[in-house]
């Protein structure tokens, strides 16, 4: 994907001008929906080090292998609600699409976030039906 594609999460903006700075690590993402959004395009682009450095060190797994074969082709992200709690806490609730093999899947879910020293990061999720 070049800088100049539009971006995975569905901004409307070009991957250089919205996700691609924060997985870079040239500038972190500035708020919990932005993280998710930045999360959502990581896994578009199979970029697993954004997705361990960006999860919490409280909840992040040791490894993350995305081994699925056939892989999922992301097709689009709604960000149904952004909830800042308080400064350093928020929840983001979205539903995430793709297709495995021809069939479509979603993920719907509330996610948690904290931000330490500046900097956002995904704790844990629920997941909705």
């Amino acid at each position: 994907m070049k800088p100049t594609d539009p971006c995975p999460c569905g901004s409307a903006r070009r991957l250089a001008e919205c996700c691609g700075p924060a997985l870079s690590g040239e500038r972190p993402a500035a708020s919990a929906e932005a993280l998710m959004r930045s999360r959502y395009t990581a896994f578009a682009l199979r970029d697993t080090a954004y997705l361990l450095a960006s999860w919490h060190p409280s909840t992040r797994p040791t490894t993350l292998v995305l081994d699925d074969d056939p892989p999922p082709k992301w097709i689009g992200l709604q960000v149904r609600a952004h909830h800042p709690l308080d400064a350093d806490h928020a929840e983001v609730e979205f539903v995430a699409r793709c297709r495995v093999g021809g069939r479509a899947q979603r993920l719907h879910e509330t996610s948690r976030f904290v931000r330490e020293d500046g900097r956002w990061y995904y704790v844990d999720g629920d997941q909705h039906a």
